[in-house]
């Protein structure tokens, strides 16, 4: 069995090469971006991706856009997502199709080395290996309103926003900085699951998903 591997960090990027080798994987490429990591698929054709979540250039959800695309032009190769938290607005669309070769698993809950292997081999074998606190978010967030999620404080600024007010007037009206105010209306685009757009069009639906309109 022929394995990528996509993790950013060098010393963690070794000790899963090391891992993976002992279970009886050939690793055929590293990669450090998730632009490294569709070429290396692209070029080597493996039966198993084992990638971390958020990798350059943005530390977001890098790592499960690729593996949609892998699932997508490969659905012959197995994925096996591991990451820090659930990042749920891909993650979703990767587990609510088929999950045959799937596996998602939180890096913290990952403490044992032979169940680790025995999740690589499950999913390159066509199983699935999924974390149940990737499943029970995952669920709870089908069925909760998007709105929900939201902080009081971002509620607050949706709310000014909807009103039509500029980020400097929100921070005026706040009493907090600009440059607060954009990192609040970045959570509220994430949280609301708003598709990547220009910046303008995300926030006019925003403000139409809060309306109840659309």
């Amino acid at each position: 069995m022929r394995a990528v591997i996509a993790e950013d960090s060098v010393l963690l990027r070794v000790g899963l090469v090391k891992v993976l080798e002992a279970a009886g994987f050939e690793v055929a490429a590293e990669a450090g971006d998730a632009e490294a990591l569709l070429v290396a698929v692209e070029e080597q054709r493996p039966d198993l991706v084992v990638s971390d979540v958020r990798m350059p250039p943005g530390f977001t959800d890098e790592g499960v856009r690729a593996a949609l695309v892998i699932r997508r032009q490969w659905p012959g190769t197995a994925v096996l997502l591991l990451s820090q938290y659930v990042e749920e607005r891909y993650a979703a669309d990767l587990l609510t199709g088929d999950t045959r070769g799937v596996g998602y698993l939180l890096k913290q809950r990952v403490a044992d080395v032979e169940e680790f292997i025995d999740a690589l081999r499950r999913v390159a074998a066509g199983g699935a290996a999924l974390d149940p606190q990737v499943v029970s978010q995952l669920l709870l967030r089908r069925h909760s309103d998007p709105l929900d999620r939201l902080t009081p404080r971002e509620r607050e600024v949706l709310e000014l926003m909807a009103s039509g007010r500029s980020n400097a007037g929100i921070a005026a009206q706040l009493v907090v900085s600009e440059s607060a105010v954009a990192k609040h209306i970045n959570n509220i685009l994430a949280k609301l699951d708003l598709p990547r757009a220009d910046a303008d069009h995300r926030r006019v639906l925003a403000v139409l998903r809060f309306l109840g309109v659309g």
